[in-house]
């Protein structure tokens, strides 16, 4: 899969390989859950039966976020499922060919959808375009699937909305897995996403107080956006292929004076350093809300409760 920076590289690669053409889509796509994938598999095997390319559109950060920030809050910016890394590697291992990402900010947020389609959509060699539907797009949302539709009759490019893709007679959306993740309901999380919804992250070095009080942790790095889990949690890790239980905490630490959220997680049964390594997180079942001790001696005595009940729940997981 090849990845296309802005839209000097999306020009440059346009002079580069005139001669691709692509069937495309557009969206935030968080979580690649199922209908999005409904999505995917249709540009994907338009492009196969014409023997063209496959492409899919999307900015960061997410256009919330962009707002968020700019009024210094982070109430209106939704967690996120995954971090963009996670849905480049998702989009890879699902076969699109080619990904163009477009940095949101003040420019592209005045942008008027005329523009847009002049400058981005004209630019790309589209033979057809699937979008979601309730896809808006432009400066105040103001672009939606008629204007694409009319473009796309004047251009000859086919521009098709999709039908909204149900499960349990609801709609599949981002915004249902966030609430099945902040309900402790991962069950119904993975049948929304078609796949456990897991966290994966390089391990660094923390202030390692979890070796003070015999209870080592490895620390994940984490991204500037939230993500949708907040407490103490019996996980599943992965090192490469191997699994090894434990507990995890996502939280601020309140009991050591943290300000910043940390991924902290306490692998069972073992002791080898793995400073630089990717660790997959799969959350079982959440055991608790984070909350502040008076001490670090009753922090460590609730942690040694909390093995007990993730022993527990990973159990019934096998």
């Amino acid at each position: 899969m090849y990845l296309i920076r802005g839209k000097h590289n999306l020009d440059l690669f346009r002079k580069l390989h005139p001669e691709v053409s692509m069937h495309g889509t557009i969206g935030n796509f968080d979580g690649i859950h199922k209908g999005h994938q409904s999505i995917l598999s249709k540009i994907k095997n338009r492009a196969k039966e014409t023997n063209s390319a496959s492409i899919v559109f999307f900015t960061e950060p997410h256009a919330s976020e962009y707002f968020a920030v700019s009024k210094n809050t982070d109430t209106g910016a939704p967690p996120r499922i995954y971090p963009w890394r996670k849905k480049f590697e998702l989009l890879k291992e699902f076969g699109i060919d080619f990904v163009f990402f477009l940095k949101f900010n003040n420019s592209l947020r005045k942008m008027t959808p005329e523009i847009f389609i002049s400058d981005i959509l004209d630019s790309v060699g589209l033979m057809s375009l699937t979008v979601g539907d309730d896809f808006r797009f432009g400066a105040n949302r103001a672009g939606g699937f008629e204007l694409l539709k009319e473009w796309g009759h004047k251009k000859n490019i086919e521009v098709t909305n999709t039908e909204t893709y149900e499960y349990l007679n609801e709609r599949v959306s981002s915004t249902r897995i966030r609430e099945a993740l902040l309900k402790n309901n991962f069950s119904l999380a993975e049948d929304l996403l078609g796949r456990p919804y897991i966290f994966s992250g390089k391990v660094v070095h923390g202030q390692h107080l979890g070796r003070t009080i015999e209870i080592p942790t490895a620390n994940i790095w984490l991204p500037k956006q939230k993500l949708p889990i907040s407490g103490v949690y019996a996980v599943r890790c992965f090192l490469g292929k191997k699994p090894i239980d434990g507990i995890a905490n996502m939280g601020v630490r309140p009991t050591v004076g943290g300000s910043h959220p940390v991924l902290e997680v306490h692998l069972f049964n073992f002791n080898s350093n793995i400073y630089s390594k990717r660790l997959d997180v799969q959350f079982i079942s959440k055991i608790r809300d984070e909350k502040k001790f008076k001490n670090l001696d009753m922090l460590k005595s609730q942690i040694q409760d909390d093995i007990k009940t993730a022993e527990f729940y990973l159990s019934k997981a096998l």
